[in-house]
């Protein structure tokens, strides 16, 4: 093992997004989702430095060195939407939109804010409206 990398961390995931900083667009849109009766999920957070298999955490406080988070928003009619932000600059969208259409995603993320434009995006094709 190369003794430059960091006990846990994945030397093949170069960190891109700041996960924290993603955390706050969530937070930003918070009472919006809120405003048009979405039910929010708690952000999960992935520890690479904790041992396999890796656990979900809600705690942040919890997780050391995080590479991923997970938000979870479902609606009326069944429509969910299910999206991971890794922090190496990609996420994984999953939705089962008000149309009964399944969508599966992996969109290049390169920001917070890109982040933020993401889950805007993708409220509105899952659950047909704009929380802004």
């Amino acid at each position: 093992m190369d003794s430059s990398v960091d006990p846990g961390e994945d030397p093949r995931m170069e960190r891109v997004i700041d996960l924290d900083q993603a955390a706050a667009e969530i937070a930003e849109r918070r009472l919006g989702w809120e405003r048009i009766c979405l039910v929010i999920e708690s952000v999960t957070w992935r520890d690479a430095a904790a041992p396999w298999p890796q656990a979900l955490e809600t705690d942040r406080g919890c997780v050391t060195a995080p590479d991923s988070m997970g938000l979870v928003l479902s609606g009326r009619e069944e429509a969910a939407l299910g999206v991971v932000l890794f922090c190496g600059g990609w996420a994984d969208v999953d939705a089962l939109t008000l149309a009964g259409d399944l969508v599966t995603e992996a969109p290049a993320v390169e920001s917070p804010r890109a982040f933020g434009v993401l889950l805007d995006s993708c409220v509105t094709r899952v659950f047909g409206v704009s929380e802004r």
